[in-house]
């Protein structure tokens, strides 16, 4: 099965360090990052899981004391939304920070993601 290979262990152990409600919420977007890139590389890279495409960064999560954030790379064209989706640097990444008992519409996110990873 092609999802075993794309599963990094470093990352599986960096995501059950965390609270529970961020597991779950790392466990998620884990598994749209997948669904929505099918060849993507999974892994561990300045302490945080990073996924690539054809060997580009597409997204990353980090996990904070109150939040976990999800990042994607080459996001120039996706409007910042107040509130929501911030603009990081000169807008060519953006991210999204969950916090405990939010709603969070993955596929939303992963509507973005296919956006931005479709050049990559």
């Amino acid at each position: 099965m092609m999802k075993e290979k794309t599963m990094s262990d470093d990352v599986t152990q960096y995501i059950n360090k965390a609270q529970p409600w961020q597991i779950d919420v790392c466990e998620k977007l884990r598994a749209m990052v997948g669904q929505t890139i099918p060849d993507v590389e999974e892994r561990l890279q300045y302490g945080k899981p990073h996924y690539l495409k054809n060997g580009h960064y597409a997204a990353v999560i980090a996990v904070a004391k109150d939040k976990v954030s999800f990042m994607v790379f080459n996001a120039t064209d996706i409007p910042e939304v107040k509130g929501y989706l911030r603009a990081l640097g000169n807008g060519e990444r953006k991210a999204v920070d969950i916090k405990d008992g939010q709603t969070v519409d993955y596929d939303a996110l992963a509507s973005i993601l296919g956006k931005t990873a479709t050049a990559l």
